[in-house]
């Protein structure tokens, strides 16, 4: 089973710019060995099963627990039964009918 998550997640108490705070997070997700992508706007990350899922979205919360007082999230989940590695997959998938040469 596949569930990907894509998630933004910061504090805002701490002025424009919190890359800081969103790097926190990017290391414990980075330190879980869970498949994540970083983006412009949020981080995707794939895992097996849904308590895994929100275990990462908990840990996430826990990097800005300490020190900010008020922190945004944003969550969607596709979930998806019989499949893994959708996290490479989707975008192969399109990359192909887009006539691009997929990278490995």
């Amino acid at each position: 089973m596949s569930f990907l998550v894509e998630f933004a997640m910061f504090p805002t108490d701490k002025g424009e710019s919190v890359s800081p705070y969103v790097a926190r997070i990017i290391k414990m997700i980075d330190e879980s060995g869970v498949p994540y992508k970083l983006t412009p706007m949020g981080t995707v990350f794939e895992t097996e099963t849904m308590d895994e899922a929100l275990e990462i979205l908990k840990k996430a919360y826990q990097q800005l627990e300490p020190d900010c007082n008020r922190v945004y999230s944003v969550v969607k989940f596709d979930i998806r039964k019989g499949k893994s590695n959708r996290l490479k997959q989707k975008i192969e998938s399109v990359e192909k009918k887009l006539g691009k040469e997929v990278s490995k």
